[in-house]
């Protein structure tokens, strides 16, 4: 029997914090049982970005970080800090140089994410700005921080553009918006957002905020798309970057934000004291070593030629229809429609969803249902695999589609039975 108790968690928990709607993934929906392809959650689908031995050790890798794990890590991690600092020294921006100073490194992006709302928001008073669709952790941790979200939607009718315009003028209008951020490249849209729409909220003339550009999926775009270095012209200006996409390392949760020596030390005084593990930051630094980049360029590589693949073979499935956003990512924004295309369909969310449903629980697929966002009916997020993954992918979803349509209707499974074979004649 339990004791008694005055406790009441009801009335003991904060009030947003009982109402808070937490971050969900695919995963809390279709567990990894180790045999699943898992195109939903934006990972590398080709590994870590090391070069390994035969043996599966980091090749050339002679730190001795790992070997004193009963010692705290190093609380500052400059090393780490300056490698990070050399990769996106690029110039292409700036004729300045990032220094140690101008990093903050996290468990994470979202530790960045919830760092910044700390340093910059009061609670119950303060706001942040966000661009749906987008990465929904920027709302969950504004949430947990007890802040109120302020939304101004891309531009849906111009492929998912931002509008700076409609931004300044919410920022104009309340002083309590501290924070925006923008994501880019966008999730779910895999769009880039021009530099020139980012200047624009930039330069607002009385804005007192801090704008914070989400580069998660930066590296899957073209050379030079990176706005890190461009931190050293705008003292307002926040750039996230993270080690779970290209580099294919999720697992060690490793995030940075490149910004103002101002802004990195007070992230620096208020974050936990040994934040970065010692196997985490052995592991970066080994990831941004020459041998270990090169296998990380070779997996984009190979990453890109199946994206693009995917967006030629995707749309001969019937029931596939277009491609929102763009295709600067790692995944692509597919839509699903009732029915094939050459039979007038329409991007259903109804269909969507039953794709989700049944690539998981009858092919072992998992991909991100993404239809309730803004803009985004009847789509699905798809990540990009590998090629035997892409293989499965492309079969599984025109046997899915061709049950769906089967059992909805005999006369759609007969367009679809027309149109393979037409196909084959192809």
């Amino acid at each position: 029997m339990a004791k008694r108790s005055p406790f009441d968690l009801s009335k003991c928990a904060r009030p947003n914090i009982l109402a808070l709607e937490p971050y969900r993934c695919a995963r809390d929906d279709y567990k990894d049982d180790g045999t699943n392809i898992l195109l939903d959650a934006n990972e590398n689908a080709y590994g870590p970005g090391l070069e390994l031995t035969n043996g599966g050790a980091v090749n050339g890798h002679t730190n001795d970080k790992t070997a004193h794990l009963h010692r705290y890590p190093d609380p500052h991690q400059n090393e780490l800090k300056q490698l990070l600092c050399n990769l996106r020294n690029t110039h292409h921006h700036t004729n300045r140089s990032l220094k140690a100073q101008n990093l903050f490194v996290g468990v994470g992006s979202d530790e960045v994410i919830d760092a910044l709302l700390r340093c910059f928001c009061i609670p119950g008073r303060d706001k942040i700005l966000v661009s749906p669709p987008t990465y929904g952790m920027y709302a969950v941790s504004a949430q947990v921080n007890d802040l109120e979200v302020v939304k101004v939607p891309l531009d849906t009718t111009k492929n998912f553009k931002l509008r700076p315009e409609a931004i300044k003028d919410a920022l104009s209008s309340d002083s309590n918006i501290k924070i925006v951020y923008i994501c880019s490249p966008g999730n779910p849209t895999a769009n880039l957002i021009s530099k020139s729409d980012i200047q624009q909220v930039l330069e607002h003339p009385t804005w007192n905020g801090v704008v914070v550009l989400d580069e998660a999926y930066i590296d899957f775009s073209p050379e030079g798309s990176s706005l890190a270095e461009w931190v050293t012209e705008w003292p307002n200006l926040v750039v996230m970057q993270t080690l779970s996409k290209a580099f294919g390392l999720a697992g060690i949760r490793l995030g940075a934000a490149f910004t103002s020596p101002e802004i990195a030390s007070l992230l620096n005084n208020l974050k936990a004291p040994y934040n970065i593990s010692s196997p985490t930051s052995a592991l970066a630094c080994a990831a941004l070593q020459p041998n270990h980049l090169a296998v990380m360029r070779t997996n984009r590589k190979r990453i890109v030629e199946q994206r693009d693949r995917m967006m030629r073979e995707l749309p001969k499935i019937p029931g596939v229809g277009s491609f929102l956003g763009g295709a600067e990512s790692n995944f692509l924004l597919t839509e699903i429609l009732d029915r094939p295309r050459s039979r007038g369909g329409k991007a259903s969310n109804e269909t969507a969803l039953a794709v989700y449903e049944k690539l998981a629980e009858t092919k072992g697929v998992v991909v991100r249902f993404r239809g309730k966002e803004v803009g985004c009916l009847g789509c699905v997020r798809i990540t990009v695999g590998t090629e035997e993954e892409v293989n499965q992918l492309l079969r599984d979803m025109r046997s899915v589609l061709q049950d769906i349509y089967r059992n909805g209707s005999i006369e759609e499974a007969e367009v679809v039975r027309e149109q393979d074979a037409n196909d084959v004649i192809a």
